[in-house]
């Protein structure tokens, strides 16, 4: 409707003139229609409209009179339209709260149609490359078959193949898992390499050994010369170990033979193995080379400490008169180390002059124990006529000094003390250090001194009860001992130990009496026994009338 019709209904209304009549087609058309009429026609127009409306009212009624079912049926069908209307409204309400899920069920399908889509094409490119898939899946399996038989260079070959690819494909878990199962094996063929160096291998295979470990890289120069000591060591200790120890003399000559080849052999390799030129070196890198060369210096140290100590453990049981044996394989042993400078020959020689002492100690302890038993039981009786003459025949016939004295057989306790001393000195004889020359000295004179008091224990507890007879004969025994047993002992150990050979070992003069036999202070206890010189000889010389 135009500006000039609004104005003329405006017009005609008045303020009747509702604002849904501007909407209207109708009512425009009507104006129109109204506006093409002459005055007449307009003026009778109101009739015609009263006329027209009772003639459709008419017709109404009359279509509604002989047409009422159709009406009935149309009102049941908007009934039941309207209900229809009310449930698709409902359904609609459905439709509308699920469809937004259903809206996300459409993007996850067209995602997932997208992956799945993604996923055909990669396997398509998989199945096009099955062959080369297939090799890089069946790599820790190969892995794993080349360590276990042995085949390392293979086995190497495989392992750098894969750090390649891991470095390049890092993002692939696929490629990680067989990186970490290859890393599974290279660890089991590090500790089959490190077996290998348990056992006992010629310096060729060593060197294989080694030369796999340094490609593996796994280990730091100074590690890897730990490891090989290690290993070579625990070798070497197994063998140790299957040597028996019944016997102390079979066992110390079996370590020192296993000590002597096997130790130069794992130091021969460990040369052959570890060069340590440094000659082209630079300051720090001689430093580091200094404390790598420690490594094998404290090795060595630590088997000469054991072997040292294994020694001192068999010499503290029963090997004497078999000790000059020994120290001359230990001596062998040390001078074959010197060529690998690590003569440790100077280290034995305070163990050997111990186990010396100790045995000389033992030997003359038991002699002084077995003199005091026999002086508990000692009764003073002389000789037989015939025997005192088959003495002094026999004395007359042996002039040689280091001829034991055959009247000390006149009393079987001297007797007993002198071959007791006499089996010490033929022991200590084997092997007589000059360095034992004042300790051998010291322990004479000591079992002296407890000699002669229990003699003067003996006189004391006896001296009420003996008889001037047996009283001479109690004092011809103790003659026979401070003039007869005592210079022969001292003779035996100038004989093992020559005052020359001892003076020109401490810087001395040979008139000096430093490490000689005392035989005034080793008879002080007992001085009040013995008669004036005179009287002695008289009683010496009645002994054998």
């Amino acid at each position: 409707m135009d500006v000039d019709e609004e104005t003329v209904l405006k017009t005609i209304f008045k303020d009747k003139f509702p604002e849904s009549w501007n909407r209207n087609s109708a009512i425009s058309q009507c104006l129109q229609q109204l506006s093409s009429y002459k005055l007449d026609r307009i003026n009778k127009e109101p009739e015609m409209l009263s006329e027209e409306r009772a003639i459709i009212l008419e017709q109404t009624q009359d279509l509604v009179f002989h047409n009422y079912n159709t009406f009935i049926q149309a009102a049941n069908c908007s009934s039941e339209i309207f209900q229809d209307f009310n449930i698709v409204e409902q359904h609609l309400d459905v439709v509308s709260e699920e469809l937004p899920s259903l809206i996300d069920k459409c993007q996850k399908f067209g995602k997932k149609s997208q992956e799945i889509n993604t996923n055909r094409h990669l396997n398509m490119i998989t199945l096009s490359r099955h062959t080369q898939l297939l090799e890089i899946l069946e790599v820790p399996q190969l892995m794993d078959t080349c360590v276990r038989n042995h085949h390392y260079e293979e086995a190497l070959d495989l392992s750098s193949y894969v750090f390649h690819l891991e470095k390049k494909y890092s993002s692939i878990q696929l490629v990680m898992t067989i990186a970490k199962d290859v890393q599974k094996s290279m660890r089991l063929m590090i500790r089959q390499l490190i077996q290998q160096l348990r056992t006992n291998i010629q310096l060729p295979q060593c060197l294989k050994v080694i030369s796999y470990l340094r490609r593996i890289d796994v280990f730091a120069e100074d590690e890897l010369r730990i490891k090989f000591l290690q290993a070579r060591d625990s070798w070497f200790q197994s063998v140790l170990s299957t040597i028996p120890t019944t016997d102390p003399y079979n066992h110390i000559t079996k370590v020192i033979e296993v000590s002597r080849v096997h130790l130069f052999d794992i130091l021969t390799q460990y040369r052959a193995v570890f060069s340590d030129d440094g000659s082209l070196l630079t300051a720090d890198q001689k430093n580091s080379s200094l404390y790598i060369s420690a490594i094998l210096h404290s090795w060595v140290f630590q088997k000469v400490l054991q072997f040292q100590n294994t020694l001192e453990s068999d010499l503290d049981r029963e090997v004497e008169g078999r000790l000059d044996s020994i120290l001359s394989q230990c001596m062998y042993f040390g001078l074959s180390f010197s060529r690998i400078g690590a003569d440790f020959r100077i280290v034995l020689v305070p163990l050997f002059e111990q186990a010396v002492l100790r045995g000389f100690q033992k030997l003359t302890g038991e002699a002084i124990d077995r003199f005091q038993k026999m002086m508990q039981t000692f009764v003073p009786t002389a000789l037989p006529t015939v025997m005192v003459s088959s003495i002094l025949a026999a004395s007359t016939a042996a002039r040689d000094k280091y001829h034991p004295p055959l009247s000390l057989l006149e009393f079987k306790p001297l007797a007993e003390l002198c071959n007791g001393f006499l089996v010490a000195f033929n022991n200590l004889r084997l092997l007589a250090p000059l360095s034992l020359a004042g300790d051998v000295c010291f322990e004479l004179h000591k079992c002296l001194i407890l000699s002669s008091k229990i003699i003067v224990d003996f006189n004391r507890t006896e001296e009420a009860s003996m008889t001037v007879c047996e009283k001479d004969i109690f004092c011809n025994f103790c003659i026979l001992f401070a003039r007869k047993l005592v210079p022969f002992i001292n003779v035996c150990y100038e004989a093992i130990f020559p005052r020359q050979r001892v003076s020109q070992l401490l810087g001395l003069s040979e008139c000096t009496n430093v490490c000689q036999l005392d035989i005034d202070a080793a008879l002080a206890h007992m001085l009040f026994l013995l008669p004036v010189p005179d009287k002695c000889d008289l009683i010496e010389s009645s002994a054998f009338d």
